[in-house]
């Protein structure tokens, strides 16, 4: 892991606070405060909408994003392979946000540090790099759907036919967030996984993203990430 540490030396890591056990179709979830899920039968590491290369891509246009914005988030995920040790990562699309740019060098430095990891990604609305970097960065990429078990993986869950042959469905793409209202009149949107019966929609790794205000039902499961920690709502 030198080199990864020659990468990530002037970041800071935060002492992570515990994950939230869920017990889904009889199979063992770890929600991470970090916006991840350890699925702990397949030693599977599920998370959605990273973004790499956002800022640089704003930065393209000429709007002065810094690069910390994206070391932060690669250094979290890091951190996050060192506390599960996974041996796959499944990607609900999203992990790169448009075209090349100068982070993309970066990441293949940091992919390079991890090879033991398999990466699996579904294909998001924005993974639009060539099929060679991919190759390059050892990803596997599915276009539409991977199913593993009874559960089944997709970008963005009300673009699939019926949900995948009555697998439960993990997504992304929506960037989910519940409204609190608190004393005074104020109120909050924080972000969340949010659980239906048939699917789970994860919240954006990024933190460089906007949020989708989702209005849950009486049945649904809703874990907030507030100040690091998960609050089962």
């Amino acid at each position: 892991m030198a080199g990864a540490g020659r990468v990530f030396q002037t970041i800071q890591v935060t002492d992570m606070h515990p994950p939230h056990k869920f017990i889904l179709d009889q199979q063992t979830l770890w929600l991470s405060p970090d916006r991840c899920i350890y699925w702990e039968e397949e030693q599977a590491l599920i998370l959605a909408d990273l973004h790499f290369g956002k800022s640089g891509h704003f930065r393209k246009e000429g709007i002065g994003i810094p690069q910390q914005v994206f070391r932060e988030d690669l250094q979290r995920l890091f951190y996050q392979i060192q506390f599960f040790r996974p041996k796959t990562l499944l990607i609900a699309g999203d992990l790169f946000h448009s075209e090349a740019n100068r982070e993309m060098d970066l990441f293949l430095k940091w992919r390079q540090d991890i090879p033991q990891v398999e990466f699996l990604l579904i294909k998001g609305n924005h993974d639009i790099l060539p099929e060679a970097f991919y190759r390059q960065a050892n990803i596997r990429v599915e276009e539409k759907k991977l199913r593993i078990r009874n559960f089944c993986f997709m970008h963005d869950v009300s673009a699939g036919d019926e949900p995948a042959g009555g697998h439960f469905v993990f997504a992304g793409h929506i960037h989910p967030g519940i409204r609190i209202n608190g004393a005074g009149k104020q109120s909050f949107v924080l972000p969340c996984f949010y659980f239906s019966k048939k699917f789970a929609v994860l919240p954006a790794f990024s933190m460089f993203t906007g949020l989708y205000k989702l209005r849950p039902k009486k049945d649904d499961h809703v874990f907030l990430l507030v100040e690091h920690k998960i609050v089962h709502l």
